[in-house]
């Protein structure tokens, strides 16, 4: 097991990163070389010891929320979703493993022998071994989102911190792609978030993290060395907390 670094903040964390964000510039499905650059930091923080749990999005391949504007069954097209998870997940453990990192996928739905059932015992046992655990298939239940997943796994796996990887560099008052003047927030209280109505992520998921004291960081994982920088508690972004 390598050895902890003592400047971490956050031993143990739990990366959500959007499926969107696999995409890349080429809008392809899966972007090779943003794999490579997500796999890269994700190596380097696994060997300098920091315990990771990862939950993808599938939404650069299916979304099921959308599916049902065309015509598919909610249910079944959450399936489908779960589904695109799973591959997101597989196509980042191949990235990691090809680059000498360690990586396990476990999947919240049987997939064997694509992934091992998810167990929680089996993850964090895993991740003391120093294994990058790639969780997908959501929740394993239709009507809930990737972002509740991800909260839902931090907390069982008792995850120092949820990171939320996206496109933007932290929650602001308004939509920085869409507004000019919206504000940065820094360090924002759960409490906060709801009274200024700020987008962080689903009320499903936002409510578990508030009520188990989950604190929340919103980055910008397309940054160079962002990853790090925020495990070690220096990084650009949002902090949202109790």
């Amino acid at each position: 097991m390598p050895n902890i670094s003592k400047q971490m903040k956050y031993k143990r964390i739990l990366l959500k990163l959007s499926g969107e964000s696999l995409a890349g510039k080429s809008g392809e499905s899966l972007d090779n070389e943003t794999l490579e650059t997500y796999a890269g930091q994700i190596i380097t923080l696994a060997n300098m010891g920091c315990q990771i749990g990862i939950v993808i999005g599938g939404g650069n391949i299916f979304r099921g929320l959308a599916g049902t504007g065309e015509g598919f069954d909610r249910v079944k097209g959450d399936q489908m979703g779960m589904l695109a998870t799973i591959i997101n997940s597989l196509a980042l453990e191949s990235t990691i493993t090809s680059l000498g990192g360690l990586a396990r996928v476990y999947t919240s739905i049987r997939t064997e022998p694509v992934g091992e059932l998810y167990s929680r015992d089996k993850v964090v046992d895993a991740m003391g071994r120093g294994y990058v655990c790639i969780i997908g298939g959501g929740t394993g239940n239709p009507f809930f989102t990737t972002d509740t997943a991800a909260a839902l796994r931090a907390v069982e796996l008792n995850a120092d911190v949820l990171l939320k990887g996206t496109r933007v560099d932290g929650v602001y008052s308004a939509d920085p792609e869409k507004e000019r003047n919206a504000v940065r927030y820094t360090s924002v209280t759960f409490d906060e978030v709801i009274d200024k109505r700020l987008k962080v992520m689903d009320i499903t998921a936002f409510t578990l993290c508030r009520e188990n004291g989950l604190p929340v960081i919103v980055f910008d994982m397309n940054e160079k060395g962002a990853l790090m920088k925020v495990v070690d508690g220096d990084g650009k972004g949002t902090l949202v907390h109790l």
